[in-house]
Order: C-alpha cells, then structure tokens, then sequence
C-alpha cells in the first residue's frame, strides 16, 4: 500500500469541517485516479449534486461516495463518522461507546453500532493478509471463569487461537486472534491454514493437537511450555497477550464472549499498524470504504 498521509488534530479540524469536504475526501479515497463507474469501468459522469451521486454517462449507474462502504443508508452525518473514526485511531487504548456518544452527540445505541461497524472494516482488511515466517502459536483466555470452575484449557473462559509472526531478529511483525469453540485438532488446522502461509514455521507447545499441523503443510517446532525453563519460549505471543486483555478490560469493562471477537480484531490491527500511529486516521477511513455494512441485527440476534 502506498504511504498514507499524516494528519494532525488541527489540520483534521481544518480539513473536514463540512459535509461537502468529507464527501470530496472519501470520493478521493474511494477513486484516486478519477471516477470509475463500479458497473462498466466508465470514467465518465455526470454530477447530480441535489442528491449526492455521480451518474454514469455510459450506462447511467448511479455512484455515491458511501454505497458499497460500512457507511451505507447511514442516517449519520458524515462529519461524524470522520470524527468517530479519528478517535478510534487516535487513542489506542480503544474508544467506548458511551464516550463516543457523548463527544459526538449522538446516541449510545448509535455509538455502539458506528464503533461496531468500524472494528468489521478493520477486519476485513486484515483478512487480506497472512502470517508468514516463523509464526509463534498458542491458545489464550479471555473473561472470568464460571465459580469454581477449571484453569487452563479445560477452563469456561472464551477460548482463542493466537498466532504471532516474527521477523528475521526475532520480534513481533504481526497478530491474528480468533474466537474458537473448541481446541480440537480440526479447528487449529482451520485457524492455521486461514491465517498462516502454508509452509511457514509454527513454535508451539506440545499439545497433541498442534501435532497435526505436520501433516497440514506446516514445519512444526513445538515443546513443552514451561517458562522457569525457557523464558524465551513464546514469550512475545504471550506478552502482547497480556496487553490484549489489558485493551479489553480497561476500556469495555463486563465484555461478554459474543462481541469479544470484534474487540480482538481492533487489537490486531492497531498492533499490525503500530508504526503508522499518524495515518491511522486514513487507514481506517481506507478499510471502511472497502468493506461492506453489516446490519444492526447481525450484531444483535
């Protein structure tokens, strides 16, 4: 991807401070090359400014800056979702609803619901990308046990396969995690084989079942995890871990296992992006644009 630019607070006030210059942002985004009719690849249109859309003089399609983004049939102002999307990508610690709803003014079920269509464009983009290398893999828990109930992997807590890949000196590069029901040997092959170039290196422990992933196109480097042995062992996987569950609890406090999976995928990709911190903002505006609305009752069935 081409370098993004760096916005800062103030020119990001300056520069989206109306409905017309988001509109004109997200179109520049949307085609940076000029107008492209999404049906026959005509550059040609014309401009029907009383309703917002660009009409194609080939075939007549009738473009908008929002049809096919998470932004669809939005009843939001535009210069709100640009400035919820610049707080999501400003403060890592994550952004709340209810402290969106307040800054924007706007309803805490709106917040929720704008907060919730941004992590599934985040998503979306990093779907599009795959561990490779040297990949450090291991399951992880997230939530408080049920009273009583078991530690480890026979614990009630949610259940989540993590994979971390590791450069050529030995630090992270980038993060996947994945909500799983179970920790059989089907569904660590099935994380494995959508998120891990095949071929690629995996350091485990040695759960008989990451076994299979010999036979699933993968080397397999696994032992025994015991940190007063091998400190070294994992030891980044399950560091980022830890600040994982730090984003979760200290920003969504009582967050239950059925939305958890949408708060690990901002982690991700803020991880993934950490040395873009300054062009978050467009980044994020570039994953909403390309990833399709998800309905409110998706979320809530």
């Amino acid at each position: 991807m081409a370098k993004q630019e760096t916005i800062s607070f103030l020119q990001f006030r300056e520069k989206f401070n109306s409905e017309e210059a988001c509109r004109e942002h997200l179109f520049k985004m949307r085609w940076p090359d000029g107008f492209k009719c999404p049906r026959c690849n005509c550059e040609s249109y014309y401009v029907i400014s009383t309703r917002n859309l660009y009409e194609c003089t080939n075939c007549n399609y009738q473009a908008s800056v929002i049809v096919g983004t998470i932004m669809e049939k939005t009843h939001i102002k535009l210069e709100k979702w640009f400035w919820a999307i610049y707080f999501v990508g400003r403060d890592k610690r994550g952004y709340s609803a209810t402290l969106l709803s307040r800054e924007i003014g706007i309803s805490y079920k709106a917040a929720w619901f704008m907060l919730h269509r941004i992590r599934k464009a985040m998503r979306d983009r990093d779907s599009q990308y795959q561990l490779a290398g040297l990949v450090e893999l291991d399951d992880a828990y997230f939530g408080a046990p049920e009273e009583g109930g078991k530690r480890g992997r026979g614990t009630s807590k949610a259940k989540v396969m993590v994979g971390l890949s590791l450069n050529d000196a030995g630090h992270p590069q980038f993060i996947k995690m994945e909500v799983v029901d179970d920790l059989k040997k089907q569904t660590i092959a099935e994380f494995a084989h959508t998120n891990i170039e095949s071929g690629s290196t995996i350091s485990g422990d040695a759960y008989r079942s990451y076994q299979n992933l010999q036979k699933e196109g993968f080397k397999l480097e696994a032992k025994v995890f015991n940190p007063k042995e091998d400190s070294e062992h994992l030891k980044w996987l399950h560091t980022i871990v830890s600040n994982a569950k730090a984003f979760v609890a200290g920003t969504f406090h009582g967050l239950d296992e059925k939305h958890l999976q949408r708060y690990l995928d901002e982690f991700c990709y803020r991880f993934n992006r950490r040395s873009f911190v300054s062009e978050l903002f467009n980044r994020i505006v570039v994953s909403c644009i390309t990833s399709k609305r998800i309905k409110f009752t998706e979320l809530t069935g």
